[in-house]
C-alpha cells in the first residue's frame, strides 16, 4: 500500500480534484489518500475565528456566508450528476451548520477554534470521497481523528496511530481508495487538535511509518525540491535523490515543499518519500530514502541550499575564569527549561552563541543567563543559509567554494562539522537574497 498526500492548492480547483481522481486510479495500487483543506479555507476560518474573538459577530456570520458560497460554487462546478451534487451540497449544509453553532460559543475559546479550523480537511476530504463515489471508484473514508493523537507534549502517538489502523483498514480491505485528513486529530482530553500547519505531510508520514508503506508520495505544485529558492533564485533545479538526513536539514531550515516534521515517522520505519508535481505528473520529482538510487545528483558534493529566516542570535559569555566546567550544561538547562530549541551553536572556551527562531521566552530566558554570565545585545532578524550535500572528512575544498562564494556578504555565524551532510552560515535578514544567488552560481553554474 501507498500513502500519497495531495495540498490544498492540488485539491484548490474543482478540474484539480478530478485531476487527482485519475492520478490516483492509474494503477491498482492500494493507495490512503491524505488531502489537505481546499487553499484560502484555513485562513479564511482562521480569520472567522478571529472575528470571534473579538467579538464581531456580525463579522464572522458576513465571512462564514462568504466561505460557504465559495463551497457552494465548488460543488457545483464539481459533480457531473444530480445525486452527486445533491450529496455535496448536503455535506456543505451539514458543516457550515456546525461552523455557524461554533460561532454562538461564549467565549469563543482555543478549544473552539480547532474545531473551526478543522472544518477545512473535513469539507475537503467528504467533499472528495462523494466524488469518487460519484465516479464508481472502489473508496472510504476513514476519519484522521479515529487514528491520529498527539501526547501532552504535542507529538504525535504513532504507536497508537499503528494499533487503531491495524484494527481499522482490514474493515475496508475491499477498497482501492482509503480517503483521510491531514493536520487534523485528537489530544489527550480527546478534544480535536492539530499538528500545525503544514502538519498534513506529517500525518501522511505518520501513516506510511505506522504501516510501513511501500512508498510516500507528497503532490505539490512544484516538481519535486530544489537545489534553491526559486522564488528568489533564477535557473534552480529539482534534486532528483536526497537522504533523509539531507532532506530533514532542508525541510528544517526553510525548504518550503516540505514540513520540517515530514521526515521524522518515514525515517523510523525506512519508507521512502517520493515529492511529485501535480501539474506534471510524469516528472521524476525527488526521491527521499536511506540509500537513494546511485545518480550524478546522488553523488554530487553540493545537493541543495535553504534558508530560514526570522532568526535571533545570542552572544554568552562566561564570568568565571577559563576551564570553567559545567558551564554549557547550565546554559542548555535553561533553554530546555524554557522549551526553546536551539539552531546553531558556536562556542570558544569562555563564549558560547546561539541562535532561536522563538523569541516568546527570551526575556526569561536573558534574566536566568545574567545570574551567571554576560549576553551582548541579541542579533534580531538574522536569517541561516544552510548548504546540504556530501560532506565527508575526505571532501576537500568544501570550505573554500562556500567562502569563496560568499566573500562579499558578512557572516555572523558558521557552523560545521556537526554533521556529514550540513554546513550552516548566519548572516543579517537583508543579505538573504545576495546570498542565495551567490551560492547558487558559486557551487552550481558549471
Amino acid at each position: 500500500m501507498q500513502v500519497w498526500k495531495f495540498g490544498g492548492t492540488s485539491v484548490g480547483k474543482p478540474e484539480r480534484m478530478q485531476s487527482i481522481r485519475k492520478l490516483i486510479t492509474e494503477d491498482s495500487t492500494p493507495k490512503i489518500v491524505v488531502l489537505s483543506a481546499l487553499s484560502g479555507s484555513t485562513n479564511a476560518l482562521l480569520a472567522i475565528g478571529e472575528s470571534l474573538k473579538a467579538n464581531n459577530d456580525a463579522d464572522a456570520l458576513a465571512k462564514i456566508d462568504t466561505l460557504k458560497a465559495h463551497y457552494d460554487s465548488f460543488v457545483g462546478e464539481l459533480y457531473k450528476t444530480e445525486v452527486g451534487k445533491t450529496s455535496g451540497q448536503k455535506i456543505i449544509e451539514n458543516e457550515f451548520s456546525f461552523i455557524r453553532s461554533l460561532a454562538t460559543i461564549k467565549p469563543f475559546a482555543l478549544k473552539q477554534e480547532k474545531e473551526l479550523v478543522a472544518e477545512g480537511e473535513l469539507l475537503s476530504t467528504q467533499i472528495f470521497q462523494a466524488y469518487l463515489v460519484e465516479e464508481g471508484v472502489s473508496s472510504a473514508l476513514l476519519p484522521a481523528l479515529e487514528f491520529i493523537r498527539i501526547d501532552a507534549d504535542n507529538e504525535p502517538e504513532i504507536q497508537y496511530t499503528k494499533n487503531k489502523l491495524t484494527e481499522l483498514l482490514p474493515q475496508h480491505a475491499d477498497k482501492q481508495i482509503i480517503v483521510t485528513q491531514g493536520f487534523i486529530c485528537r489530544n489527550p482530553r480527546g478534544e480535536v487538535d492539530n499538528l500545525k500547519r503544514g502538519g498534513s505531510d506529517y500525518t501522511a508520514s505518520l501513516i506510511g511509518g505506522a504501516i510501513k508503506a511501500e512508498e510516500i508520495q507528497i503532490w505539490t505544485d512544484i516538481d519535486g525540491m530544489h537545489n534553491n529558492d526559486p522564488r528568489i533564485v533564477k535557473n534552480t533545479f529539482p534534486v532528483r535523490e536526497l537522504t533523509f538526513d539531507e532532506a530533514a536539514e532542508l525541510a528544517y531550515f526553510g525548504a518550503k515543499i516540505l514540513h520540517p516534521s515530514t521526515i521524522t515517522p518515514a525515517r523510523m520505519f525506512g519508507v521512502p518519500v517520493r515529492l511529485k508535481n501535480t501539474m506534471q505528473p510524469s516528472a521524476y520529482g525527488t526521491l527521499i530514502a536511506d540509500r537513494p538510487e546511485a545518480s550524478a545528483t546522488s553523488s554530487a558534493v553540493f545537493k541543495a541550499i535553504a534558508a530560514k529566516d526570522g532568526i535571533t542570535a545570542l552572544y554568552i559569555h562566561s564570568t568565571r575564569m577559563l576551564n570553567a566546567y559545567g558551564f554549557l550544561r547550565r546554559i542548555f538547562e535553561i533553554f530546555e527549561k524554557y522549551k526553546t530549541p536551539v539552531d546553531m551553536i558556536t562556542t570558544s572556551e569562555v563564549s558560547v552563541s546561539v541562535t532561536i527562531d522563538n523569541t516568546e521566552r527570551i526575556q526569561e530566558i536573558t534574566n536566568e543567563l545574567k545570574k551567571f554570565c554576560t549576553l551582548e545585545e541579541p542579533d534580531f532578524d538574522q536569517t541561516i543559509i544552510c548548504i546540504v550535500g556530501n560532506f565527508s572528512a575526505d571532501n576537500k575544498g568544501v570550505a573554500v567554494r562556500v567562502f569563496n562564494a560568499m566573500e562579499n556578504i558578512p557572516i555572523r555565524m558558521i557552523s560545521y562539522g556537526g554533521t556529514e551532510s550540513n554546513l550552516s552560515l548566519l548572516i543579517h535578514g537583508t543579505y538573504k537574497a545576495d546570498a542565495l544567488n551567490a551560492l547558487n552560481k558559486g557551487l552550481f553554474s558549471v
